[in-house]
C-alpha cells in the first residue's frame, strides 16, 4: 500500500518510496513518499507566507476537537503504532491515550493569558508606569521526531504550535512514518488551516540538512539521538533550537526499605526497563541496588521479569513486543555478552527471535560496562550492586555522558532530599519510575541529554514565542 505525505494539507507524492517494515514479521506495511529537498523546501516557504491569526477561542476549540478524535480513533491508530513499530498493543492504546493528554491539556493552556504587568513606581527612580509582557508566534517551526514515540512525540511537538499560532514542517522518522501520517489527516479533519502544518516523510541524507539549514526556519526542535541533537546544534547556526535527546536513567533502590517495599520496588524496575520493548529515553537503564537489600531484591526482580509474555505484539494478552529492527536486538545482545564476560551474572535471557528480544536481566553489572554506559535502547534489566554510601552511590549515578530522568526508592526524606540535591539530572522522581510525568510540566535533562527549553506543553509553548514587552503612563 503507498501513502502520500502532505504539503500544506495537499496529498503529495514523489519518485521514489520507503517502505515501512512491521518489525514482527519483516513485512512491508506501507510504503511513503521519499521527499526531495524542493518539496521540503516548499513547504517552509508556505508556512514562512502564512500568517495565523487564529483567536485563544478557536485555537482552544481545535486541540480539543483533536484530542476527541485521537479517543474516536483510537483503535485504528493503535494498530498503526504496533504495525510499524512493533510494540505491543498495551502500550500502543497506552501512547494514544497520552497524546490525549497533551491535546487536552494544551487546550487548556491555550485559553489562559500568560501575560504579567509590573509597576514602575517601585524605587525613587520610577514612574507612574506600567510594563506588560504578551508572547508573539515565531511563524515556522522545523520539527524533527525519532521511532520511539510516533504519536507521543509528534504531538508534543505540533500541539504547543497550534496553540502559539505557528506553522510547522514535521519530518517524523522514515522508521515509524504512518502514525505521523494519520494524525495530520485528524488534525486537519479537526479545523486547522492546512498551511500551519506539512508532515514530510523521506531519508535524512536527502532532505535533512534542509530541516536544519532552510532560511525560512525560525526554531528547530528535534527529539532523537545525542550524536544526531549535536550535528543539528553545528549545522543550525544562529537558529533557536531545542534538543531533547538519550538518557540512561538510574533507579535507585535504598537500603531503608522492608520487604514490602522491596518488592513495590522491584515492580517499579520491571516496569520501567521493559514498557514500551524498553524504548524510552526515561526507561530504567540502571538499577542502583544498595548492598545491604540486593540479596533479597534480585530475586524479586527475576520474578517480575520472568512474569512478561513477550510475543504477537497484536495479542492484547501480550505485554511486551519488538524493538524496532532485528539489527538493535542483536546490538543490545552484544552489549549483554559483553557484560558476562565483564563479571556479569546472566540470571534471565530467553531466546531472541528477529526482533523480538525477551527481557533480560543481569546481576552484578560493572558501572563501566558498554551496556549501562551507553543508552541501551531495549529491554534490558541490569543491576548494579552499589555502596551503602550515599555519596558514593550518586557518584556511580552520575558516571555517565546523560543527565535526563531518575528514580529513588527510598522512604527517608533525608535520604530523598540527598539524591534530589546531588543527582545530575532535569527529573528525580521519588518513588517512581524515572520517566512519570505529566504532558504539561517541564521535561528534559542536562549534560548529554538536552539542550534549550525544556519539553512539555507549557515550556514548549514559551519556547515557541517570542516575548514582547511594552509600558504605558498610569
Amino acid at each position: 500500500m503507498k501513502t502520500k505525505m502532505y504539503i500544506a494539507g495537499k496529498e503529495t507524492s514523489a519518485d521514489k518510496t520507503i517502505d515501512v517494515i512491521n518489525p514482527y514479521n519483516n513485512k512491508v506495511v506501507a510504503s511513503v513518499p521519499a521527499a526531495t529537498k524542493n518539496q521540503v523546501s516548499e513547504a517552509f516557504r508556505i508556512g514562512a507566507n502564512y500568517q495565523a491569526k487564529l483567536t485563544r477561542y478557536e485555537r482552544q476549540q481545535i486541540l480539543q476537537k483533536i484530542a476527541e478524535l485521537l479517543v474516536k480513533n483510537k483503535e485504528e491508530i493503535s494498530d498503526i503504532i504496533t504495525s510499524e513499530l512493533g510494540i505491543c498493543k498495551q502500550d500502543s492504546l497506552y501512547e494514544v491515550g497520552r497524546a490525549f493528554d497533551v491535546f487536552s491539556l494544551t487546550s487548556q493552556l491555550v485559553i489562559h493569558d500568560d501575560g504579567e504587568i509590573f509597576s514602575c513606581d517601585l524605587t525613587p527612580h520610577g514612574k507612574a508606569r506600567k510594563i506588560f509582557t504578551h508572547r508573539e508566534p515565531l511563524n515556522t517551526i522545523s520539527v524533527i521526531t525519532p521511532f520511539n514515540h510516533p504519536l507521543n512525540t509528534v504531538a508534543h511537538k505540533i500541539a504547543p504550535a497550534i496553540a502559539t499560532n505557528n506553522c510547522v514542517v514535521c519530518k517524523p522518522t522514515e522508521l515509524t512514518p504512518l502514525t505521523a501520517l494519520k494524525l495530520t489527516e485528524i488534525i486537519y479533519e479537526a479545523g486547522l488551516p492546512p498551511e500551519m502544518l506539512s508532515m514530510i516523510t523521506g531519508w535524512p541524507e536527502d532532505i535533512g540538512d534542509e530541516f536544519i539549514q532552510n532560511g525560512e526556519i525560525d526554531m528547530i526542535t528535534f527529539t532523537g539521538s545525542v550524536a544526531v541533537g549535536k550535528m543539528i546544534a553545528n549545522k543550525a547556526g544562529y537558529k533557536r533550537t531545542v534538543l531533547e535527546l538519550g538518557g540512561n536513567d538510574p533507579l535507585i533502590i535504598c537500603n531503608d526499605l522492608n520487604d514490602e517495599d522491596l518488592a513495590k520496588a522491584a515492580e517499579l524496575a520491571v516496569l520501567g526497563a521493559t514498557k514500551n520493548s524498553g524504548q524510552r529515553c526515561t526507561a530504567v537503564k540502571r538499577i542502583l541496588c544498595q548492598e545491604k537489600v540486593s540479596d533479597k531484591f534480585v530475586p524479586l526482580v527475576l520474578e517480575r521479569a520472568k512474569k512478561i509474555k513477550f510475543g504477537n505484539p497484536q495479542d492484547l494478552k501480550t505485554d511486551m513486543g519488538t524493538v524496532v529492527s532485528e539489527e538493535a536486538a542483536k546490538l543490545f545482545e552484544q552489549r549483554v555478552k559483553a557484560a558476562e564476560e565483564d563479571g556479569a551474572e546472566i540470571l534471565y535471557q530467553p531466546k531472541r527471535e528477529g526482533a523480538l528480544l525477551p527481557p533480560i536481566v543481569l546481576d552484578n553489572v560493572k558501572p563501566n560496562s558498554e551496556l549501562v554506559i551507553e543508552e541501551t535502547f531495549g529491554p534490558i534489566i541490569p543491576i548494579l550492586r552499589v555502596s551503602n554510601n550515599l555519596e558514593e552511590v550518586a557518584q556511580v549515578s552520575n558516571s555517565t555522558a546523560f543527565g535526563l530522568s531518575s528514580g529513588v526508592c527510598t522512604n527517608d526524606m533525608r535520604t530523598s532530599n540527598f539524591f534530589i540535591q546531588n543527582l545530575k539530572v532535569g527529573t528525580v522522581n521519588i518513588w517512581e519510575v524515572p520517566g512519570y510525568r505529566i504532558e504539561m510540566s517541564p521535561f528534559g535533562g542536562i549534560k548529554d541529554s538536552g539542550l534549550g527549553y525544556k519539553e512539555g506543553a507549557l515550556e514548549a509553548m514559551k519556547s515557541y514565542t517570542n516575548m514582547k514587552t511594552y509600558s504605558l503612563p498610569w
